[in-house]
């Protein structure tokens, strides 16, 4: 749901009255995010669970939960949050994420699909976080139980519940049977 008007600006949607909805800003217009249900949010869990276990043990970064914002383009602005993040270990100012948004892709973008969203948003996303620098995107169907990958310059693979997320140079030694996560 977009709310029309003035354009904002990442500072302005970072100010904002906490009213009980989630907001990005796509192109410095506000758009609102329906709350997600159960199977979306173990889906998210499940794989922010593994994923961050993963890179936690192997100090390779931070892996950051949903909610969390990136400015992915200025003037006009676009923040997204992925449902799951990960950003490679040296790529945090002093080590640390900001309090405010990152002001950066992060390396490995994740959305799950919720029922609301339509196919065209998830495209827009995923050339967003691509176009931004995000140099892995896994988009994650609960209802399908299957995972599209995408990279930069690259095509769309479509991997099943029996395939395994790899994840190759941007999180080294990843892996994790799709099934797992469904």
């Amino acid at each position: 749901m977009v709310v029309e008007g003035t354009l904002l600006k990442a500072e302005d949607l970072l100010n904002m009255p906490e009213d009980g909805y989630r907001y990005e800003l796509v192109e410095g217009e506000l758009v609102r995010m329906t709350p997600t249900g159960g199977q979306h949010g173990t889906v998210a869990g499940r794989l922010h669970t593994f994923l961050g276990h993963f890179v936690l043990t192997n100090q390779l970064g931070e892996v950051l939960a949903a909610e969390t914002g990136y400015k992915l383009a200025s003037d006009p602005d676009t923040v997204r949050a992925p449902d799951v993040s990960f950003i490679a270990k040296g790529r945090l100012p002093a080590g640390q994420a900001p309090e405010g948004y990152l002001p950066f892709a992060p390396d490995l973008a994740v959305e799950v699909v919720s029922p609301s969203d339509t196919s065209q948003d998830v495209q827009a996303k995923v050339s967003e976080y691509l176009s931004a620098g995000t140099r892995l995107v896994w988009v994650m169907y609960p209802k399908t139980r299957n995972v599209v990958e995408y990279r930069p310059g690259g095509e769309a693979r479509v991997l099943s519940e029996e395939d395994f997320l790899d994840g190759g140079d941007v999180v080294p030694g990843f892996r994790c049977r799709i099934r797992d996560l469904f």
